[in-house]
């Protein structure tokens, strides 16, 4: 089954912002990779990073190998979010904000979507409460939402224990699949007003809400989109990047 082939309604921008504010929501809820921004910052940020030298030559090769056995399905999505986090450890957490930051700055802006920053700016000028949940590691995503004026503890996503300004391989969290609903609902928000999201790894959440927007959907999304009788919503085709 194809894209075209798979019914379901296509918002134009329009209608998808009167949609949104139709639903009156009070929370509304963004993942981020594909949704607020094309392609995968994750990934970007692990290469870029392993580019800089900031993990050993032979981390980079056991993650490069772990991250093609998650292409071909052996490795599932939480481990290898999981895992991009962990080749951190023994790192300070203020070196890797600091690389967070400088990557960010060079790669995200010309990524992002503007209809979706100016919905979430509409959004935030009408006082809704905007989260952002992703499986990316939180120190890019924090960074990657700056420019939203989302406050970082707004933001829930992969993340390990820092001690004493250490990154250990402990994993707090990654929020994918049925854990983002779950993060979700250990701040209280267990039927929040508005979700979007692009990906099957946002189905949970988005099934969740009161109101699901499908964005830019990956064709698995599409498809349970079309099982669940939302629409869609494919915003502008923003520059890829690194």
């Amino acid at each position: 089954m194809t894209q075209t082939q798979i019914e379901i309604p296509r918002w134009t921008a329009p209608e998808f912002e009167r949609l949104v504010f139709a639903s009156n929501p009070q929370v509304a809820v963004f993942d981020c990779d594909g949704t607020l921004w094309n392609g995968d910052t994750g990934f970007g940020f692990l290469t870029w990073s392993m580019e800089k030298g900031m993990v050993s030559r032979s981390t980079c090769d056991w993650v490069d190998t772990r991250y093609r056995d998650y292409l071909a399905g052996s490795v599932s999505e939480e481990d290898i979010c999981g895992q991009m986090v962990q080749i951190y450890a023994g790192l300070r957490e203020e070196e890797l904000r600091a690389a967070a930051a400088r990557y960010v700055r060079e790669y995200v802006p010309p990524r992002i979507f503007a209809e979706m920053a100016q919905l979430v700016a509409a959004l935030q000028k009408a006082g809704v409460e905007i989260w952002a949940v992703s499986s990316t590691n939180k120190w890019v995503v924090a960074e990657g939402v700056r420019d939203f004026n989302i406050p970082e503890e707004r933001v829930l996503a992969a993340e390990v224990r820092v001690v004493n300004g250490l990154i250990t391989t402990e994993i707090l969290d990654v929020p994918t699949d049925e854990k983002k609903a779950a993060a979700l609902a250990r701040i209280g928000l267990t039927r929040p007003d508005a979700v979007f999201g692009n990906s099957v790894h946002d189905l949970a959440m988005l099934q969740t809400a009161r109101n699901a927007f499908p964005v830019n959907p990956s064709l698995e999304l599409l498809e349970a989109a079309a099982k669940n009788g939302w629409g869609y919503f494919l915003p502008e085709v923003a520059e890829a990047g690194k």
